[in-house]
């Protein structure tokens, strides 16, 4: 899924302004200028769009996780992912929602999309394990979608 989309998806499941989306942003250790949040925020067919880049979606869910979980002073800041995949906003979203693998198998029911707990544990496997697999845009998607109705409800 384009970062784009997943920041607005996020920003309209939060009901945030650009200022609340840049606050995010600085949580995870970046400062985004606002009128770069608002060409994230802005369709591809924008002459104002700017694509949102790995480290700046990295930022922003860091920032997420912390706003909603709370910042821990001990904890050393986490490293940033040169690439950011659908896997990686799948697994920042569990945590920053404090979602059990239940709950997302629940949520993803809700959506009309059937996925088992052993499928769901392969799309939070490292990498390199020879059980990984790949989180795709229609699964991302009708998570979020799932997950911003129980925000909002």
């Amino acid at each position: 899924m384009i970062h784009n989309d997943t920041l607005r998806s996020i920003r309209f499941m939060l009901d945030v302004n650009d200022v609340g989306i840049a606050n995010l942003f600085s949580l995870g250790g970046l400062d985004v200028p606002l009128r770069d949040v608002d060409g994230y925020l802005r369709k591809e067919d924008d002459p104002l769009f700017l694509e949102c880049p790995d480290d700046a979606m990295g930022s922003f869910l860091d920032g997420l996780v912390a706003h909603r979980r709370g910042k821990r002073a001990d904890a050393p800041t986490p490293p940033r992912e040169l690439r950011v995949t659908n896997n990686t906003v799948l697994k920042k979203l569990r945590v920053a929602f404090e979602l059990k693998d239940s709950d997302i198998v629940t949520l993803m029911d809700e959506a009309g999309f059937r996925v088992s707990k052993p499928e769901l544990s392969a799309l939070f496997r490292h990498a390199d394990h020879p059980n990984f697999r790949t989180c795709g845009d229609q699964f991302l998607r009708n998570f979020m979608k799932s997950l911003t109705a129980r925000v909002r409800a």
